[in-house]
């Protein structure tokens, strides 16, 4: 009945702490709660019809008689909270053992071999906030051509170049040997291409951005679809966060503007299969950012393009919403928060209504897509597909 899914992640909209949040410092959290709270109420009428108020109380939004969706929220089972492991999970494969992470900034051992393989110093090798930290060293960057390299919270191993200084395929053939580099003990999540432009003073990050992940460890929902012969679109950095395994097509979008249009763009030419976006403007353009009324702002664009993608889907279709972490801007740090994230489905010719609870795991999501597909059942996940059909 299902042929093919849509799985749209608003990349860190988190709706609330996780039992275990205290353990990462974010005790407390609520990002979308926390936003609609700051801004005096949101109005997303298109995802308060899918069912998004029956999640939680969010300011602004009605709890629905009758939603068109099927709704509930999801928590992590992996340890961390970063994109990673929340994309992994969804797609079936939970991480026991967490990537390392680096609250003092890197060991010797590490960026004397970088610095070394790549001909240049490094400037800054401490957790930072992206935007201020080429503030505080672009100059100096510009001045000797050192790297600026920085984490955060997450595993993560950044770093940030002036385009005239390092040209951009420079940078991610740099990051490439750092990803050889980074192995175990010190195999972190992502090595990420931060470049950017301007003048001392005002520089900024240019879209140019690109992650270089590790390959999952263990199969995902992408691997046993590509092996069943359907299509499998990624869209946004879905190709890096799975490091080009699984996919069929890989399309690399700057923002939410455009990661919605190819989206729209793929419904119309792909007639079976997933079609997987990550929309990372609420998470790098406004939660890292702590710049709440941006946030808002963003939220809303994506409910006023939402009609969009429902009016692109066919009879046989499966939308899944979702999240990866949460990114509240209205806590103190610039880092992710240890959250629940929303879960809103919808199919033309599915139930509507149905309450799907708090799910244990993520990896619940993949299994109902790999259900729903006809794939091979994964490693992880109850998949919730039959209460999707009851209707």
């Amino acid at each position: 009945m299902i042929s093919r899914v849509t799985l749209v992640v608003l990349d860190g909209v988190g709706v609330g702490e996780l039992p275990d949040a205290a353990d990462y410092g974010d005790t407390g959290a609520n990002t979308l709660a926390h936003v609609a709270t700051a801004v005096g109420g949101l109005q997303l009428p298109n995802l308060e019809a899918l069912g998004l108020g029956h999640i939680g109380e969010f300011a602004g939004i009605r709890r629905m008689g009758h939603p068109d969706g099927c709704f509930g929220k999801m928590g992590e089972l992996s340890r961390g909270k970063d994109s990673t492991t929340g994309h992994w999970e969804m797609s079936g494969f939970v991480l026991e053992t967490p990537f390392p992470t680096y609250p003092s900034g890197f060991p010797r051992e590490v960026i004397e071999p970088f610095q070394q393989i790549i001909g240049r110093l490094v400037l800054g090798n401490r957790p930072a906030s992206g935007t201020a930290v080429i503030q505080e060293f672009g100059e100096e960057h510009l001045k000797t051509g050192a790297l600026i390299v920085y984490t955060s919270a997450d595993s993560v191993f950044q770093i940030a170049a002036h385009e005239q200084v390092i040209p951009v395929e420079e940078l991610y053939r740099i990051c490439r040997e750092a990803r050889k580099l980074l192995r175990p003990p010190h195999q972190v999540a992502r090595v990420i291409a931060r470049p950017f432009i301007g003048e001392p003073g005002a520089f900024v990050r240019t879209a140019r951005r690109r992650d270089f992940s590790v390959e999952p460890p263990g199969q995902t929902l992408l691997d046993v679809l590509k092996a069943s012969g359907q299509p499998v679109v990624g869209i946004g950095k879905i190709d890096d966060l799975f490091n080009g395994r699984g996919l069929t097509r890989a399309i690399h979008t700057g923002n939410n503007a455009t990661g919605i249009d190819e989206t729209t763009r793929m419904l119309t030419m792909i007639p079976r299969g997933l079609i997987f976006t990550n929309l990372v403007d609420f998470d790098m353009g406004y939660g890292h950012r702590k710049d709440t009324p941006g946030y808002a702002m963003a939220l809303e664009e994506f409910d006023a393009r939402l009609p969009e993608l429902l009016g692109a889907m066919r009879q046989d279709d499966l939308l899944c919403l979702t999240s990866d972490h949460g990114n509240d801007p209205t806590t103190p740090g610039t880092d992710h928060s240890r959250e629940y994230v929303p879960l809103l489905v919808y199919g033309p010719r599915l139930a509507r209504g149905v309450k799907l609870g708090t799910r244990q795991t993520f990896a619940d999501l993949g299994q109902t897509i790999a259900d729903a597909l006809g794939a091979k059942r994964l490693a992880w996940g109850q998949s919730f597909l039959h209460a999707l059909m009851a209707g």
